[in-house]
């Protein structure tokens, strides 16, 4: 396979991460999505195949202002209130093949000081 492309390097780099990345009901994924414009975080279940929760910074719970790492921290905040509501304690943390710093690293101390346990 030849990679080309800035995406298609981070598509490899996420499938070397899912091969040892598992979620189950007790301790889902926590999958993050980054782009240019908006956020997505994902609780999902792969044992079960379905995704327990979702919060991003488009749609309409998107009360997320600021730009950068300030929107990425309160996505971070967001999800973990969603996680808690749906009773979810502890995760796996899945970073998509994006590199853990900047809004990644903002995002999970964010969602580790409401009380997440990665």
């Amino acid at each position: 396979m030849k990679v080309e492309t800035k995406s298609d390097y981070r598509k490899r780099r996420h499938y070397r991460i899912r091969k040892k990345v598992q979620g189950t009901a007790e301790r889902p994924r926590m999958h993050v999505f980054l782009s240019n414009q908006h956020l997505y975080v994902q609780f999902v279940d792969d044992v079960a195949e379905r995704t327990l929760a979702a919060v991003s910074t488009a749609g309409k719970q998107a009360a997320v202002t600021g730009a950068g790492t300030a929107r990425a921290q309160e996505l971070g905040r967001l999800a973990a209130q969603a996680a808690k509501e749906k009773g979810i304690g502890e995760v796996v943390f899945d970073r998509g093949g994006f590199r853990y710093g900047g809004r990644l690293r903002a995002l999970a101390d964010a969602a580790r000081e409401e009380g997440l346990k990665f």
